[in-house]
């Protein structure tokens, strides 16, 4: 098949709200090509010619056959996504998360994002030296509000994801902007494919984002390669079970709903979909890494909520931990 035939058509360029970085290249980043891997002083690989360029803000660093290979699944879940009533018109819905839900449609959702994230910034994130917060990579930003709340704290933030669209992608980092003294970088990217040279961060962290890889030995390998020494790549709210068989329940349960309210099954792209300790032993074993578990206090209804479930008769329910895995020093 030709290239060409597999692309989508091309849209029309939705308005920048007024981002005035159009075209420019973050400066204290080194990049290197997603396609081949050399590296790149500008925006076009010296060594294949793939050229990456920035729109809204958003550097677009998809190889375009990677682009037309993620086409379906970035339609399929931003048309869910949509339906779900993610996002928001109003600026103050995105200024209040993790901590608040305006929307009122997923406050126990937001409850665990929270908790999860306040552990994350206390107790897992390397400490801010000589006046420099740690070079954090969000992977999996979503709307940005990880970044956000990092670069309030300090940190310096660079967020990652696939949407790109205002509502629930990283164009809605606009409404960041006018509270922070410059917005932090946004990479349109693969996690298998980072467009960043080896060894410039001090954490990456998958926020809730894990379970949509394919390969987790691949890509967890690809976020420590852009960590530098004594790094830490962290793993948080991603489903886990004790037994893989209410994983595959899980999704199984899910898939049927998304077919049934969507009409579709959520399937464009096979993901991890959770974890188990099995799978985190054999990351371990591939990667030559320890993994450190961490289990934040979600509340006492979270903490019965596998006990409920056994008296009820039903799967028993995901649990969410922390994973920090340290890159060798």
């Amino acid at each position: 098949m030709q290239l060409a035939a597999a692309m989508p058509a091309a849209a029309t360029p939705a308005p920048c709200h007024g981002a005035t970085d159009e075209g420019l290249l973050p400066s204290d980043l080194r990049l290197r090509c997603p396609r081949c891997r050399a590296g790149m002083a500008g925006g076009t690989c010296p060594s294949c010619g793939m050229t990456v360029d920035v729109r809204c803000g958003i550097v677009r660093a998809l190889a375009p056959e990677t682009r037309a290979r993620l086409a379906g699944f970035i339609d399929e879940y931003e048309r869910i996504r949509e339906a779900e009533g993610r996002g928001s018109d109003d600026a103050g819905y995105y200024l209040g998360l993790p901590y608040s839900d305006a929307s009122g449609r997923d406050p126990r959702q937001w409850r665990v994002r929270a908790r999860s994230h306040d552990y994350l910034l206390r107790h897992l994130l390397p400490d801010r030296d000589r006046g420099h917060g740690a070079r954090v990579l969000d992977l999996g930003a979503g709307n940005c509000w990880m970044s956000y709340r990092l670069a309030l704290a300090g940190h310096r933030p660079c967020a990652v994801d696939l949407l790109t669209n205002d509502a629930d992608g990283m164009g809605a980092a606009r409404h960041f902007r006018a509270r922070l003294p410059a917005l932090f970088p946004r990479f349109q990217a693969s996690f298998e494919q980072l467009p960043f040279a080896d060894g410039q961060f001090d954490a990456a962290v998958f926020n809730a984002s894990f379970h949509y890889a394919g390969d987790g030995t691949a890509v967890l390998r690809e976020a420590l390669r852009c960590l530098a020494p004594g790094g830490v790549a962290i793993v948080s709210d991603t489903p886990w079970y004790p037994r893989a068989g209410d994983g595959r329940r899980m999704l199984a349960e899910r898939q049927a709903d998304f077919l049934r309210r969507h009409g579709t099954p959520g399937t464009a792209l096979p993901m991890l979909g959770f974890l188990t300790d099995a799978r985190l032993r054999a990351m371990e074993r591939a990667l030559s890494i320890r993994w450190e578990i961490h289990v934040p206090w979600y509340g006492v209804a979270w903490a019965l909520r596998p006990a409920l479930a056994i008296l009820g008769g039903r799967r028993r329910p995901s649990r969410f931990r922390l994973y920090v895995a340290r890159k060798p020093g």
